[in-house]
């Protein structure tokens, strides 16, 4: 079931197209992964999910409903963190994340205590006084705290350290097992390849690539290492090897999926004596999208 979708979604800012048509599909009990460098277009999709963007065409529903005309009632149901949080100066962190509980309905519950805990947060200290950690800190406690069905996540992990970046992750598995929806935008391709289901890659408005990472790693290339008895004449003329280059007597060089077989196949000839080979990450798939590196 379908918990967030948007249909041809567009968003223009005069004559620039921030969003080109983005299509995009959350189901209930997953969390989607929503990557692309900077200005692809991902915090505005994210604004107009939360109704603080007003589309220019095309659709945004959440929960079946319209995330513009019915953001109010939508918002009881969902959970905002964003990469650079902003917290009123004079309130202590747990004021505010006890303000944004209330908010929502809710009340200080042992939950809440849990997470500060596993945080280590301080929540007696004034916000002015916190670094940009610690504020992202009290928007994370503030949001699993909550009793949303929606997370939309938009570089969470912005300012923690790597213990903190861990809590994150676990209280995101907490939530999927929960059977609560996630949308996390990052640009810590480890971090979306650890915690996603499903994958958009955005790039100048438009999703360029989706599917689940099993979907995507068809895309990318394994990295090999190969020693052999014998030199392996023409490897870099083989269909599907890429960037052969050598190193301390050994070939190094990647390979495209589907052509693994047939590039093992004729390597295979020559004696092996060692072969290492790197799984294809979501990054390798980033970085062939970026960069341009094609062929």
């Amino acid at each position: 079931m379908s918990v967030l979708e948007t249909k041809n979604l567009k968003k223009h800012f005069g004559k620039v197209k921030a969003l080109d048509g983005v299509d995009i599909e959350v189901k209930e009990g997953e969390v989607f992964g929503f990557i692309g460098p900077n200005g692809a277009g991902k915090s505005t999709t994210l604004r107009v999910l939360l109704g603080m963007l007003k589309a220019t065409a095309g659709e945004a529903t959440i929960f079946g409903k319209d995330a513009w005309s019915d953001a109010v009632e939508l918002h009881k149901r969902i959970a905002y963190v964003p990469g650079d949080v902003n917290l009123w100066p004079n309130l202590t962190g747990g004021e505010v994340i006890d303000l944004f509980v209330k908010l929502r309905g809710g009340k200080r519950s042992a939950r809440r205590e849990e997470l500060i805990r596993r945080f280590q947060l301080d929540p007696a200290k004034k916000c002015r006084t916190y670094s940009k950690g610690n504020r992202q800190k009290v928007a994370l406690v503030a949001a699993f705290s909550s009793e949303a069905d929606l997370y939309i996540l938009d570089e969470p992990t912005s300012g923690l350290d790597p213990l903190m970046e861990r809590v994150f992750q676990e209280c995101v598995m907490e939530a999927k097992e929960e059977g609560k929806s996630v949308l996390l935008s990052s640009h810590i391709l480890s971090e979306v390849e650890r915690l996603c289901d499903r994958v958009a890659i955005i790039r100048d408005g438009r999703i360029i690539e989706s599917g689940s990472l099993a979907d995507l790693r068809h895309l990318t290339r394994t990295q090999l290492l190969l020693q052999t008895k014998q030199p392996v004449p023409d490897l870099g003329e083989q269909s599907g090897v890429h960037h052969l280059e050598e190193k301390d007597g050994a070939l190094v060089f990647q390979v495209d999926t589907e052509k693994l077989d047939d590039v093992m196949r004729y390597v295979s000839g020559f004696g092996i004596v060692k072969i290492e080979s790197t799984p294809p990450t979501l990054e390798d798939l980033f970085m062939r999208h970026y960069e341009g590196v094609e062929g």
